[in-house]
């Protein structure tokens, strides 16, 4: 079969000429089918002992590269806030001098948010201030008392270093590293050409290819994780609405059942989605999200806690900026008092698990990002990819989990919202502030927000992840190859779920991530080379 060489300034990256792999480069299509197909035999085979060793592999991936994750994603951040303040590279826009955003604001941001962190918000909206409420490093360096109200401020702080400026700074390295190679000097928008002023043409060849390789298998297991959490709380939402007992086994959480059900549901529209492209299904989807999302927010400010959640707004912002440099750089190894074990066992189940997430997240999210943000400059990034969501992150902590940290402090709640699944906190929430009907009603609007922020995340990865494949043709959506992806996520979400539920997604996820860390780390360093010598 011929191939094609497509070539772009000084990348490379041959694609077939017809057959099935037609328009796609056929190692990077292939090889990842392979590697997740392996991982599936593997784990469908003997489901018992790979959740077994797939834990024992995160625990020594935490041990011995935890460190790692911490320094690294502080890194990202720096990168990104001083490529957005400096003057000299803050004004550099993506893409030509009369390029003009193809978005519009609303919608921008909306794409943004929903892509990048709309799921996780309507499940740690509640459940992250509600964990870090009962136990966080303050609590256990006994400096607050758990779900004690002089530990709400330090709730709200820790909620925010993992849903802050950093994770979106992982977004930003890799969408402004992309846009700015892509449109501005001409390089096909893939992972690799963010590679090029540090390697060159050896981006043409085998790295390069290896390159979007890992970018593609990090982008199926953080998608992978983010659907699995998705289809959790969407049979919690079921079952607030109709009591059906068979979605929710012991403790509140839900079955296997429920979850498979769910995530055929979420895939095959997604697929749909997919196949319609950026300017139809996705955008659209996008649009309802944020409204949904807005009617939400304001719900919980009209009949939340409303005082408790605007206090803890604006105390939050300081606390969580002044403790920053801290929280990001501090890595608890030691094992030699209790305390020291806590603080390192909460660091690898909290902020290693997230670094972890938002950096297998990122090759997805970030090339999505620079595909709208075409016509922007890298201050109107900045400011629009990482400090509006971090604030709209925030917001949604403060009303959302502020009112769930009111009612367990009031006495309300009694623990109902504590001891509940994860899944099913939110829901736990609104069943104390309304009536049964009204609660029904309210989990509907929920169910239909995470049934849209799912379908938005599930069909921008499978996009993306043939954009990859295709050597960076951004409109290359052969309905086949969509259709393998969403085969390929349902079949793995769904025997990792069978293997040991969430934690075995997770286990995937902290390994897999961690080979494009390193590559998230060159990105950064050829991206300030790159802009350096331009603005220099």
């Amino acid at each position: 079969m011929d191939d094609s060489l497509k070539t772009q300034s000084d990348v490379a990256i041959t694609t077939e000429d017809v057959g099935f792999y037609a328009g796609f480069n056929r190692i990077v299509a292939l090889f990842p089918k392979l590697l997740i197909g392996a991982l599936i035999v593997w784990v469908g085979s003997s489901p018992s002992a790979a959740g077994d060793i797939l834990l024992e592999a995160q625990n020594w991936s935490i041990a011995n590269f935890g460190g790692w994750y911490i320094f690294v994603t502080a890194f990202y951040t720096l990168v990104c806030l001083t490529l957005g303040l400096w003057p000299r590279t803050a004004n550099v826009k993506l893409g030509k001098p009369d390029d003009l955003p193809e978005f519009s604001m609303f919608t921008w941001l909306s794409m943004m948010f929903g892509a990048g962190i709309g799921i996780g918000m309507l499940t740690y909206s509640t459940a992250e201030p509600i964990f870090h409420f009962a136990a966080n490093p303050d609590t256990i360096q006994n400096l607050s008392n758990g779900l004690e109200a002089d530990n709400a401020r330090n709730a709200f702080k820790w909620a925010m270093l993992h849903y802050g400026l950093t994770p979106w700074a992982c977004y930003g390295v890799v969408g402004i590293s992309l846009g700015y190679l892509s449109y501005n000097r001409g390089l096909p928008l893939t992972t690799r050409s963010a590679l090029q002023p540090l390697f060159g043409r050896a981006m043409s060849s085998s790295l390069g290819h290896i390159v979007d390789i890992v970018a593609i298998v990090a982008t199926i297991v953080g998608l992978s994780v983010t659907i699995g959490y998705g289809v959790s709380q969407l049979a919690s939402g079921f079952f607030n609405i109709t009591g059906a007992e068979w979605l929710v086994g012991e403790g509140g959480k839900p079955t296997l059942t429920a979850q498979l059900l769910g995530l055929i549901l979420i895939v095959s529209a997604s697929c749909l989605s997919a196949m319609s492209g950026l300017q139809r299904g996705i955008k659209w989807l996008s649009n309802i999200n944020m409204a949904l999302s807005v009617f939400l927010i304001a719900f919980f400010v009209l009949f939340g806690a409303t005082l408790f959640a605007f206090k803890a707004f604006f105390y939050t912002i300081w606390d969580y900026l002044m403790a920053l440099p801290a929280m990001s750089t501090t890595v608890w190894q030691g094992s030699d008092t209790e305390t020291a074990t806590a603080l390192k066992d909460w660091q690898g189940a909290w902020s290693i698990f997230y670094w972890a997430w938002w950096i297998a997240f990122a090759p997805f999210v970030g090339l999505f990002l620079a595909r709208v943000s075409k016509g922007r400059t890298i201050r109107e990034y900045v400011v629009g990819a990482m400090i509006i969501p971090s604030l709209v992150c925030l917001v949604w902590f403060a009303f959302i989990g502020g009112t769930a940290i009111d009612l367990e402090l009031s006495g309300v709640a009694n623990g109902a919202i504590v001891n509940a699944d994860i899944s099913a906190q939110l829901f736990a929430t609104i069943n104390l502030i309304l009536s049964p009907e009204l609660a029904v009603a309210l989990s509907v609007v929920i169910v239909i927000l995470l049934l849209t922020f799912l379908v938005t995340s599930a069909d921008s990865g499978i996009l993306i992840i043939n954009t990859l494949a295709s050597g960076g043709n951004q409109n290359h959506k052969s309905p086949k190859h969509v259709m393998i992806w969403g085969v390929i996520f349902s079949v793995l979400i769904g025997v990792l779920l069978a293997a040991g539920g969430m934690d075995a997604l997770r286990s995937v996820m902290i390994v897999g991530a961690l080979p494009f860390s390193v590559v998230m780390a060159l990105m950064a360093v050829s991206l300030v080379k790159t802009l350096v010598a331009k603005e220099g």
